[in-house]
């Protein structure tokens, strides 16, 4: 993640135009952590193209709460602020990638 990126808060990040994809986890699950190599992949597959942030569910709970998290990991995808797509668990990176390539705001 390049250090403009970092600086950006959150709702200035999910308000551009690249697509985020945001995994929402805890630690203690398993399933999350089976995402870390999916993300990982991802990433390498889309570049520039995709920004990804990870969101501890229980660290973060009011942003848990407020896009509805019901179990981890949840993944969701934003771009120029709205929520384009959201799902609960273990995702492949080619699915993954299909979703993001058909979703996004051109």
């Amino acid at each position: 993640m390049s250090t403009e990126t970092k600086e950006m808060s959150f709702s200035e990040l999910i308000k551009g135009d690249t697509p985020v994809l945001v995994d929402f986890y805890t630690d203690w699950c398993a399933p999350c952590k089976m995402m870390i190599p999916v993300l990982d992949e991802l990433k390498k597959m889309m570049g520039d193209d995709l920004i990804i942030i990870k969101i501890d569910a229980e660290k973060n709970a009011d942003a848990a709460i407020k896009y509805q998290v019901r179990g981890v990991p949840t993944l969701m995808l934003f771009q120029q602020g709205y929520v384009l797509w959201q799902e609960a668990g273990v995702k492949q990176a080619q699915y993954l990638k299909q979703i993001i390539d058909s979703k996004r705001i051109e």
